[in-house]
């Protein structure tokens, strides 16, 4: 079936819906995966499956907590990744473009949130507080298992500048932490939740769409869609406050930036001529160092060209984290500026992926990376925390 068709047939995401309310399956009230239904709903986004099922939106709780986030399902399909090089916006590091097939998978509604990443952040006490009583301990036989979590704020007001509400999206965190987040709430909540690669990302931003942004060519219209620089002088706005995609996606232009799990590339794509990865999930190019890497869909801070479907930002340590007083630097977090306006968001596959596939999604390949956080852990900077199903419970009430 051609995408066009599948899209039109299953899928019924309009700006419209953003008010409609419709029934959601809970992660948290079951065991089963959530986020399939055996009959299509009578109203709100759906995507029809090959053995009659339907992916829907479902909610999803973080254990221990009264925090939820929603997923939206996203159809398969096919696209084409990048900038057409006659563009009027071309860059040069958006080309040549490139046709991928896309496979179902669910997209959070909105970007990370505060009250989500400030829970993860907490586990640094948390695993702390779990090596003083000697629970929960990590060892040889469970550390594939585990994660690092954060490091305290050294100075709060880097970070927490332009806000730090609930409501808003998290930023200044590196792509690092964004990963170990993903498998964090992956091991708790036994699915499989990460960040998406370049691909992914371009096509969930689409959606559907082959204009500069999602609503068309003209930048005019950007109030409507996006906070940026002219309308957002003091910060990111509150997510999901401005008009979603044609998929129901809040902010996928501006607000936060949003990791990806790919590193930078000033020849655009190139490398993909060569590795011909015909599915999105597979067009990944591994970072063989902390930097640069790919956000993409601009932020607050930017203007409306950065904030187009096919733009790309390349993180840059030294300059991102030019005002950390610690050193060595931080593998967690940013201090400066443009990194206070990139945070991420979450994906989930139709179908999990193998372990050794998931285990990079959530892991830093930069040998740098690994040793940097490894030196902390050595020096009793940071630790690694045991994660599992039963984290949230045995986290509930640790220091507070």
């Amino acid at each position: 079936m051609k995408f066009s068709t599948l899209f039109t047939a299953t899928v019924c995401v309009f700006a419209s819906l953003a008010a409609a309310s419709y029934s959601f399956a809970d992660a948290s009230a079951t065991k089963t995966a959530p986020g399939i239904a055996t009959e299509k709903p009578a109203e709100g986004p759906s995507v029809m499956l090959e053995d009659g099922t339907f992916m829907v939106p479902y909610i999803q709780r973080i254990p221990g907590t009264d925090i939820q986030f929603e997923m939206i399902p996203v159809p398969g399909g096919a696209f084409t990744m990048g900038t057409p090089e006659d563009a009027d916006d071309f860059v040069e590091d958006e080309g040549p473009t490139i046709p991928l097939k896309v496979k179902p998978m669910w997209v959070a509604k909105t970007e990370t949130r505060w009250d989500m990443y400030k829970e993860y952040m907490r586990m640094y006490g948390v695993f702390k507080e779990f090596e003083s009583q000697g629970v929960r301990l990590v060892d040889d036989s469970n550390i594939t298992d585990a994660v690092t979590a954060p490091t305290e704020l050294y100075d709060p007001s880097f970070t927490f500048e332009y806000g730090s509400k609930e409501t808003q999206p998290a930023v200044t965190m590196t792509q690092y932490a964004a990963q170990q987040f993903t498998k964090w709430l992956s091991r708790m909540t036994g699915i499989q939740y990460r960040l998406p690669t370049e691909a992914e990302w371009e096509y969930a931003a689409r959606a559907g769409t082959t204009t500069a942004y999602s609503w068309g060519d003209d930048a005019d219209e950007i109030e409507d869609y996006a906070w940026y620089f002219d309308n957002s002088l003091d910060g990111p706005g509150d997510v999901g406050t401005k008009k979603p995609n044609p998929f129901g996606l809040y902010d996928m232009h501006g607000n936060a930036a949003e990791w990806t799990v790919n590193e930078y590339t000033e020849d655009g794509y190139e490398w993909m001529n060569e590795a011909n990865p015909g599915d999105a999930t597979s067009a990944t190019r591994w970072p063989e160092n902390p930097y640069p890497c790919v956000a993409r869909g601009g932020s607050w801070e930017m203007d409306p060209p950065d904030l187009r479907s096919a733009a790309r930002l390349a993180s840059d340590d030294e300059e991102w984290k030019s005002e950390d007083p610690n050193f060595p630097r931080s593998p967690w977090w940013f201090t400066s500026d443009p990194s206070r306006g990139v945070g991420f968001r979450m994906f989930r596959s139709l179908e999990e992926l193998p372990a050794e596939t998931i285990s990079k999604f959530w892991e830093a390949s930069s040998q740098e990376t690994l040793d940097d956080v490894e030196s902390r852990v050595s020096e009793g900077r940071s630790g690694y925390g045991y994660v599992d199903e039963e984290l949230g419970e045995a986290a509930k009430n640790v220091g507070k």
